[in-house]
């Protein structure tokens, strides 16, 4: 597969991705309309849809129906940008830009954007608990209790809640990564496991796919704090530098932006290894970890 091949592979299923978020999202107009615009807004037109992206790629990988993977991608993408929009609250990272516009709380309200994270929270679940997703209602249920596992305590929330109590501390290593398998490392672990269950795939590929993710989700937040401190706001459309300013610990700060990179293409490695025994079935994901890895260096 060829570099051209990627490049219209994903800007195909972005635009995929893109059509069935406006599509599961509550239309304009629909009561209560500023609620619903909030959720519009922050959830569509921005972002690389990285976590969707891997869905898909995994469920290629295991043969899925393309409209079922669709579905488990949006409630993936439903779960992170609820995550973002309470990660931006004041009473969180306090934050004012988001995928290059106003943040949800700035544009619209605190109180609203609080709503909005609750909102797009219950309608992910919803998509995933739609009749059809998988032929097996077991299955089913092990995969709504996978997102749900991922976006809670022992999760995305519950990294977040490390995050926040470590601001002005200085973390060892297994610390700062076990913050961030939970923080970022879960939901990317999600992405690529619903994506597979979408389909038909045994227990020893699941191990093999959860490896992969594990590794690639770490190194996605490693990539993360590089361009953190050394890529501009117009880049990044989020803030840079805002972690060394709120004396967060990040890679970068414990290990140097060098070792930090170096890091980054271990972990790289590790997940390629993880997909060995897949053959020409797991080169999308193969190719989604270039482009987690090598976003800018």
């Amino acid at each position: 597969m060829t570099n051209d091949d990627f490049q219209s592979w994903v800007q195909a299923h972005q635009a995929l991705i893109e059509s069935a978020l406006q599509d599961c999202l509550p239309q304009p107009g629909v009561a209560p309309p500023r609620l619903h615009g909030a959720m519009r807004y922050a959830v569509l037109g921005g972002g690389k849809r990285v976590r969707p992206l891997l869905a898909y790629a995994s469920g290629e990988l295991s043969g899925a129906d393309l409209g079922r993977v669709t579905r488990a991608a949006c409630a993936v993408e439903l779960i992170h940008a609820y995550s973002l929009v309470h990660d931006d609250l004041p009473c969180m990272d306090d934050d004012v830009l988001r995928r290059g516009k106003p943040t949800c709380h700035v544009e619209y309200d605190e109180a609203t954007a609080l709503l909005v994270g609750d909102s797009l929270q219950s309608l992910a679940f919803e998509m995933l608990a739609h009749p059809g997703l998988s032929g097996d209602s077991g299955v089913q249920l092990t995969m709504i209790r996978l997102l749900a596992e991922a976006s809670g305590s022992r999760g995305m929330a519950g990294g977040q809640a490390i995050d926040l109590e470590s601001t002005g501390k200085t973390l060892e290593l297994p610390e700062l990564e076990s913050m961030h398998i939970r923080k970022t490392g879960e939901l990317i672990r999600a992405s690529v496991v619903l994506g597979a269950r979408c389909g038909e795939i045994d227990e020893a590929g699941l191990g093999q796919l959860d490896r992969f993710a594990k590794s690639i989700g770490l190194a996605f937040q490693v990539v993360d704090d590089v361009l953190d401190a050394e890529s501009s706001t117009a880049t990044l459309g989020k803030t840079a530098g805002k972690d060394s300013k709120d004396n967060k610990p990040t890679y970068v700060s414990l290990l140097g932006a060098r070792q930090a990179k170096e890091m980054a293409r271990e972990l790289y490695d590790f997940a390629l290894s993880a997909l060995a025994g897949f053959g020409e079935r797991a080169d999308r994901l193969r190719q989604m970890a270039d482009f987690v890895v090598q976003r800018q260096f």
